[in-house]
């Protein structure tokens, strides 16, 4: 991952020059200097989350040289097997999307489905802690 956060790394540092360079010859126009720096954010997120991987998990297999096919065998990670809350947050961003349109009442009544979808799925295995359940 180290390789991957040091890519993201140099385009977070591209767009963030742009941003600035595009808002000194722009005259501070807003919209092209809020798609940049937007565009950094995302950017500088991404490397953050690859730098902090690399740093809790260390070197990868497809990272080393001399690392044998054996070595990237066995589970990557914990998936569930099945869940309801991808569908609960799903139907949560429809009715929310939908409310944006009809009404602020169907709104608020998706952004409720919407935050007990979200809040389900991160805390859905909270109390796994290291073992795995089938």
């Amino acid at each position: 991952m180290k390789a991957e956060a040091c890519l993201f790394g140099g385009v977070a540092v591209f767009f963030a020059g742009s941003a600035a360079l595009y808002a000194y010859w722009s005259h501070g126009d807003p919209s092209g200097t809020a798609a940049l720096v937007v565009a950094f954010l995302m950017a500088a997120l991404i490397s953050f989350f690859c730098a902090m991987q690399y740093r809790r998990k260390g070197r990868r297999p497809q990272d080393r040289t001399d690392a044998e096919v054996a070595d990237g065998a066995g589970p990557l990670e914990f998936f569930p097997a099945k869940s309801p809350w991808p569908v609960i947050t799903a139907a949560g961003f429809t009715v929310t999307c939908t409310g944006v349109v009809y009404g602020l009442w169907l709104f608020l009544i998706g952004v409720g489905v919407l935050a007990r979808g979200v809040v389900g799925m991160v805390f859905q295995y909270a109390d796994r802690g290291g073992r795995q359940e089938s």
